[in-house]
């Protein structure tokens, strides 16, 4: 073993005895079952001192393997250090108040998972030292659709390294700006600060660094590895999900990645579905540049079944990824409804707008729904200069889907509620919208989403006067582009049945992600779809 090394993974029993034995041929071993030995002399405990003083010997604790590789007959290993995350120089007084207050309950590894211990209480009895160990993912990060890593991206910016803390939400988030001004963050909602005064503003501080990027004049490149494959792929929808697929395949290696877009513009219902005030085009538009540098290729005002077959999309790809959305609002369902001009659904009024299509308004503008789409189209209406902009909801402010804060914005900005109201009819003359015919509700007993059903309260129908309305009760997928005769599996809601852990559909070489898969849903979830898209297409590409 001359000028030879050995590396042992694991500090236990066979491990020190492993390493004292190839030092000097000494070495702690199991007592052999044919000798008798007396009560709580079941193993020769290790000579730890003499492992210490061993010169051959290098013990690296807290240590993890990252990587090992062979090359030329020798054993390359990376090995990640861990930091000691207690001062065990301070008094045995701080220690036990910092395992008091841990929040992490788990098993004891050292009892054998018959009790438990919190994440603070990790005693090496041989030193005396105290550290921190957690075995699963904070419950910020669990909460976080993507995992991303928060606390590393916060420590940093609390330590004033600004870039490295953008570099590591990028790792997982290629567009950290576009995220930090939308998501509803339900990261934060699981945060444990919250417990004793608040929770960390999480989705802010996301933003914060992005802007201090731009107001610096930053120009970031997105780096792709030397080694490439030649698989092509192609995406249909350039959405959060299409373009989070398109950047994890590029960070892979992947250089022929076409993204088939139907609108003009990237970034899906981030481009035509959020309002400007609330992410700036412009933003969005520099975080989908950055991605196209990759070498990802965007093909716009491109409508698959119709410019191109979805059938050959499969043959001419190696892997296709559906990640169309949910661009097709529904109807309100109620008479008079395709009867008149002026009613038009929340996903169209948004788009329309945002495309620069919506420009003669007048008179009132009202909006059936409580979601997030009907505050965004309420407080666009309002912006598009409508005199007046209403509301309607069947329920109470209590039980509006909407963000709170949206809504108290939208109660800020003018716009009118009323509650307990429901549509029964469009009115309308001449072709033209004139009016809404609505009902009063009252609420009964809670439904299956546990608010309180509403119910309505015979003889209360009144009409309100208007030249618009706006459906904004939900968003459905529009699968128009797929064959007639495709063999996907669908569920009831129209989406399609992906595997959870690949995104893979039951057709071979085919997987979506995003809101065609969940149905509408937040911005954050679709990055995660296409993540996990990104990673079905890779392991599927590399097994064949």
């Amino acid at each position: 073993m001359k000028d030879k090394k050995m590396l042992i993974v694991g500090g236990g029993l066979e491990g020190v005895g492993a390493a004292l034995e190839n030092a000097d041929d000494l070495g702690a071993e199991r007592i052999p079952r044919n000798r008798l030995v007396k009560p709580g002399e079941g193993f020769v405990k290790p000579d730890l001192e003499k492992l210490r003083n061993q010169s051959n010997v290098q013990v690296l604790p807290y240590s993890d393997i990252k990587k090992a590789s062979r090359e030329n007959e020798k054993i390359q290993t990376r090995i990640v250090k861990h930091s000691l995350l207690v001062d065990n120089s301070k008094s045995s007084e701080a220690t036990k108040a910092g395992i008091k207050v841990c929040p992490v309950n788990m098993y004891d590894d050292c009892d054998e998972g018959l009790s438990f211990r919190t994440a603070f209480d990790y005693y090496n009895s041989e030193t005396g030292d105290y550290n921190i160990y957690k075995e699963d993912m904070p419950a910020c990060q669990r909460g976080c659709p993507i995992n991303l890593d928060i606390r590393s991206y916060v420590g940093l910016i609390a330590d004033g390294r600004y870039a490295e803390s953008l570099a590591k939400i990028r790792e997982k988030l290629p567009i950290p700006g576009s995220i930090g001004r939308i998501c509803p963050h339900p990261c934060e909602t699981a945060c444990n600060r919250q417990y004793l005064e608040e929770p960390i503003s999480i989705c802010f501080l996301k933003r914060f660094v992005s802007d201090v990027e731009l107001n610096e004049g930053i120009e970031p490149d997105y780096e792709t590895p030397d080694q490439k494959y030649s698989e092509k792929i192609a995406i249909i929808g350039a959405g959060p999900s299409g373009l989070s697929c398109a950047y994890d395949l590029a960070r892979m290696g992947y250089e022929n990645i076409k993204i088939f877009e139907v609108l003009p513009v990237p970034g899906g219902f981030l481009q035509v579905g959020i309002p400007e005030y609330r992410l700036p085009k412009k933003l969005l538009g520099r975080e989908v540049a950055l991605i196209e540098k990759m070498g990802v290729e965007i093909q716009y005002n491109t409508r698959i079944g119709k410019d191109i077959a979805f059938e050959d999309l499969k043959k001419d790809y190696d892997a296709v990824f559906i990640a169309a959305g949910c661009h097709k609002g529904l109807k309100l369902r109620c008479p008079g409804e395709d009867d008149f001009e002026g009613i038009i659904d929340c996903v169209t009024f948004l788009r329309e707008q945002a495309l620069g299509n919506l420009k003669d308004v007048k008179g009132k503008l009202i909006v059936i729904g409580g979601g997030n789409a009907a505050i965004d189209s309420a407080r666009v209406g309002w912006r598009m200069g409508y005199d007046e902009v209403y509301i309607l909801y069947r329920r109470t402010k209590k039980e509006m889907p909407a963000n709170p804060w949206e809504v108290d914005a939208a109660e800020h900005e003018g716009v009118k509620f009323q509650f307990l109201a429901a549509p029964v009819e469009v009115v309308g003359e001449n072709g033209k919208v004139t009016g809404i015919k609505c009902v009063k509700m009252e609420l009964g007993e809670a439904d299956a989403s546990g608010r309180r059903r509403p119910v309505p309260v015979e003889g209360s129908e009144y009409v309100i006067n208007t030249e618009t309305i706006v459906g904004a009760l939900s968003q459905g997928t529009d699968l128009s582009f797929l064959p007639g005769d495709h063999e996907f599996k669908l569920t009831r809601r129209n989406t399609f049945e992906v595997d959870e852990e690949t995104g893979a559909t039951n057709l071979s070489g085919v997987f979506a992600g995003g809101d065609v898969v969940t149905g509408p849903d937040i911005a954050i979830r679709a990055v995660a779809g296409g993540k996990r898209g990104a990673l079905g297409i890779h392991n599927y590409l590399r097994s064949k």
